[in-house]
Order: C-alpha cells, then structure tokens, then sequence
C-alpha cells in the first residue's frame, strides 16, 4: 500500500463530522514539521463551536510563487448507519475501492496532497517561492470560520497567494476529465407575501397570499437572467421550498414563505438580480418581507501558468485532457480567489459524494498524488 493511501485510510478513521476536525489536522501537522514546515493552527469561532484550520508553509531560500494546497477535513454527516455496506469511519476496501465517509469528499485529496507536498519537498529542499497547505474544518457546514477567516487573517498580515489548488472532487468519469476553473455566484431569498387569514368560504372577507403571489411566481420562474458567456451558463433561478396554511382545509392562509436560490454568472452581479426581483414584485402589488443571503459570488481563473501546470500533469498521469469547469455547487474556492488570482479545483470522481457506501477508486490516490506533485515540480522549480 502507498503512503498516500495509507494517509487517506488514517483520516477516514477520524470521525470529523462537520465542524469537528476529529484530529486530522494535528495528524497531518506532526507529519509535516519535521520536514521544515511551518505549521500554524487557526482556531475560530463561538466557544463550544470553534472551528480548526490549518495554515503550513514550506519557504524556500529564494523569492517565488507561494503556491497554496487546499481543501477540508470535515465531512457531512452519515445518514442511518444501518444503510452502509460498512462502518463509514472504517475505512474498508472492497473491488477495488476504498469505502468510508469523505473518501471522495475530500480526504482523498487532502492525503495526496500531503504526500505530494512532503516529496516534492524531500527531492527539492532548496526549491524557490513557498509551498503552502490550507485546510479547513468548516466547509461543509455554514462557512462562517473557517476558510474564509483564515483568508481574512492571511491578507491583514500581508501573506501574497499566487495560485491555489482546491481538492474538490470534479472528475466525472476517470480520473482527471474534469477541472473547474470557476464557480458559479450563489444567492438565496427568503420572501414573505402577506394577505389576510379567512374562511375558505367567505374569500371576499381574506386576501389568499397564494393566489396574489401566483403570477409573480411564473413571471419570475420564466425570466431569463443572462445569457452566461465562454465560461459559465446562464444564470438559474429555483425555488426550494414553499410555506403556507394552518393544516386545516377550510382556512385561507394568512401568509406564504418562499425559498429560492440564483446560481448566478459573471454576466449578473448581486445587486442587479435583487434589483429584477424586486421590480416584478413590485409590479404586482405584493405585501412582502424579502430577506437575502449572498453565498458566495462567483470566480474564473483563465488559463495561465496554474492551469497549463495542471493539465500537463493530468495529461502524464492520468492520459486524459481535462475539460474545463464552472458548473456545481459552490466550494471555499469562492473565499480564496478573492486574494489569490489562479484557483483550480481538481480531485477525485464525484460520483458518491455525500452518499452512502461514498468511496473511491483505491488505485486512483497514487496518480492523484503524482498530479498534485508534478504540478508543485511544473511551478516551484
């Protein structure tokens, strides 16, 4: 077994259900100090919810790019135990594939780039610029203390990011096939449309807030927001959830609550997209409480020196071109391309993620660890 499968196997046996680290990061510090890195735990947070990050760097004796692997140890939680094949926090192996929760999503990638990190460092000690790791406990849960604050703590410090790597799962189906090069924006509302509660058989003496919210509904459901561009879809706009009613069958509600979300291009900005809402519910004489929630605005990285890197390693490795990527969800890529003008998500096959029986292809994680690796060589040599 390779070192970087044996790293993946240690971190799926810590249980680190989101916001808890369950030891990863301190595993993974006691490996890298002794080989001349520094590492620096971050804490943050609310007490009794403190979030881990790990910040650790390599500088080398001459200037160069700092170029940052990154992602999160925190996983989502496992839904009935009852339903897995097996333990989800031990890691098991069975056709070829190693089973156990954030085997895809991301300790996989963390555990090959660990190990890419130790050996390009171990064959090239005097390399110029700075190898860096940045990872998280709280990506999968709200967000609000871990990579985003740790970027915050690294910029009022004056710390320079050149280019990033997230270890996101983006393949499809090998190894390799994908890459995302950006992310959609993400903004929700939460809208409340007033009317007046009544008897269902007297509606002259209610107001039906559902009836009234209605044609806004399909105007705003038949928008068309942007057209995207070269690198993102248009933007899309879908509603989530919908709230009204006693529980009663004779009774008018009083008022209905409305979830959506905009997954949001370039081509659209916050503000322009509250502002269109805005106007068609205006239009239709709506009572309402609209609240919003801005997720996260959108990033590119056009192809530069990270992204030829990264393909050319992809390409020895894995014998695949990647295709470029914006589609998905959203990812901490969104909180560290705000400082570092070259972030590229690459990892391992998406397909179970969040699943049950989640897993991954056992031989895949020494070629992932040799992209990240040949891609350190490519830019810090």
């Amino acid at each position: 077994m390779n070192e970087a499968l044996r790293l993946t196997e240690a971190l799926i046996a810590r249980r680190s259900v989101t916001p808890d680290d369950g030891g990863c990061q301190a595993l993974i510090a006691d490996r890298l100090a002794p080989l001349g890195f520094s590492c620096e735990h971050l804490p943050f947070g609310p007490a009794g919810a403190v979030v881990s990050n790990l910040w650790a760097h390599h500088q080398g004796p001459i200037d160069g790019p700092v170029v940052v692997l990154a992602g999160h140890t925190d996983v989502v939680p496992t839904g009935p135990l009852q339903d897995w094949t097996s333990d989800p926090f031990v890691p098991t192996h069975r056709g070829g594939h190693l089973y156990g929760r954030g085997a895809a999503d991301m300790k996989t990638s963390i555990a090959a780039m660990v190990v890419a990190a130790e050996e390009f460092v171990a064959a090239f000690p005097q390399h110029p610029g700075t190898v860096a790791m940045l990872f998280t406990s709280d990506e999968e849960g709200p967000a609000l203390d871990g990579t985003v604050r740790v970027v915050q703590a690294l910029q009022a410090r004056g710390q320079r990011l050149d280019a990033c790597i997230v270890g996101e799962p983006t393949s499809v189906a090998q190894l390799g096939d994908m890459i995302k090069n950006g992310r959609r924006g993400t903004l929700s509302g939460r809208l409340r449309v007033r009317g007046v509660q009544g008897h269902i058989a007297y509606p002259h003496l209610a107001r039906n807030p559902i009836h009234q919210l209605a044609p806004a509904l399909a105007e705003l459901v038949a928008e068309r927001w942007d057209e995207g561009n070269h690198f993102f879809p248009p933007t899309s706009w879908q509603v989530s959830n919908i709230h009204a009613g006693t529980g009663a069958g004779n009774v008018i509600p009083g008022e209905v609550v409305v979830d959506f979300n905009f997954r949001f291009s370039t081509e659209s900005t916050p503000e322009s997209l509250k502002q269109r809402v805005q106007a068609v519910l205006d239009r239709h004489g709506l009572e309402i409480e609209l609240a919003w929630t801005l997720g996260g605005e959108p990033f590119l990285t056009r192809p530069g020196s990270l992204s030829d890197a990264l393909v050319s390693a992809i390409q020895a490795e894995c014998g695949v071109t990647p295709a470029l990527s914006t589609t998905g969800g959203t990812s901490d890529g969104r909180f560290i391309a705000k400082v570092c003008p070259q972030v590229i998500e690459f990892g391992p096959i998406n397909a179970t993620i969040h699943k049950i029986d989640e897993r991954v292809d056992a031989a895949s994680v020494e070629t992932l660890k040799n992209v990240y690796r040949r891609t350190l060589e490519t830019l810090l040599r």
